[in-house]
């Protein structure tokens, strides 16, 4: 007897950079049993090196430079229409921010409440916030002595990094930690929650 396909939510993931959460995503993916497919890869910087993860992959992949336009109003429409053009063959669940390094309007967060998600490298509500990114993360948590830091997968909300959680990680702050060190920890633990994510949300959308 043949069984049912298994049903996948369609996802879009927003890159600025490397792209090392894509590549955990794209890799769990290729599970046939995971409940997700990526459907769209959308870069705010040409040089993005995900870009290329995406086309190794054979996933389509475009760049909407936010350089390109005169304000976020012009760029945001932009990300939409990309999004509203793969939702005519697939239509869009969830958007998935993985290192995405601009800040979106609560007018494009709305519209997909409940559907967007992003990941963090601490453990919100500690170390959020505007200016809360990166490098930036990992020198806070060092320079407050914090025993402890990690990864959050988190719904987003107008109010950056204030969404509610779904799930968290800890990782220990060793001694002679650098923000390098740190980081090398915290991500390692994205790339296992993120995928989990999604399959927490799969239950809940599909």
């Amino acid at each position: 007897m043949d069984l049912a396909p298994v049903k996948k939510l369609h996802i879009a993931v927003f890159i600025s950079g490397g792209g090392s959460n894509l590549q955990a995503l794209i890799d769990a993916c290729s599970d046939p049993d995971f409940p997700a497919q990526i459907g769209l890869v959308i870069a705010n910087r040409p040089d993005a090196y995900g870009l290329k993860r995406a086309e190794k992959a054979g996933i389509p992949a475009i760049i909407v430079d936010h350089k390109a336009y005169e304000n976020r109003e012009g760029f945001e429409t932009a990300l939409s229409n990309a999004l509203n053009t793969i939702h005519q063959q697939h239509p869009i669940d969830l958007v998935c921010l993985a290192g995405f390094m601009r800040i979106l309007s609560a007018e494009f967060i709305e519209h997909w409440a409940g559907r967007i998600i992003n990941t963090h490298p601490a453990l919100l509500p500690k170390f959020g916030g505007p200016g809360m990114y990166g490098t930036y993360v990992h020198e806070a948590v060092l320079a407050a002595n914090e025993r402890e830091s990690g990864a959050s997968i988190h719904y987003v909300i107008p109010e950056v990094d204030q969404g509610p959680v779904i799930l968290q990680q800890s990782v220990p702050v060793l001694p002679g930690d650098t923000p390098e060190t740190l980081a090398e920890r915290v991500i390692a633990q994205e790339h296992i929650l993120y995928p989990e994510a999604i399959r927490i949300l799969a239950e809940k959308l599909l």
